[in-house]
């Protein structure tokens, strides 16, 4: 039973830092994306939100070759 709690605890407590980590990602390539291409649709934010921290990763990289919101939302297509 001690284990079970323990284990339980352990995922409960990863979770939490993978949660916290894709927020923060989250933070940043929105930062990213409104000085490169200003505010952004409400939707668009909303599909970068629901991101991977890995999709998060790839896109701050090709955030660097966008310049309107259509190649923002192509690429969330992808």
């Amino acid at each position: 039973m001690q284990k079970g709690v323990q284990k339980g605890l352990q995922q409960g407590l990863q979770q939490g830092l993978d949660r916290g980590k894709q927020q923060e990602a989250v933070l940043i390539v929105m930062r990213q994306l409104t000085l490169r291409l200003g505010l952004l649709d409400p939707v668009l934010q909303q599909q970068i939100e629901e991101l991977s921290i890995t999709r998060l990763e790839e896109l701050s990289e090709a955030l660097l070759n966008f310049e309107t919101a259509t190649d923002l939302a192509v690429w969330l297509e992808k």
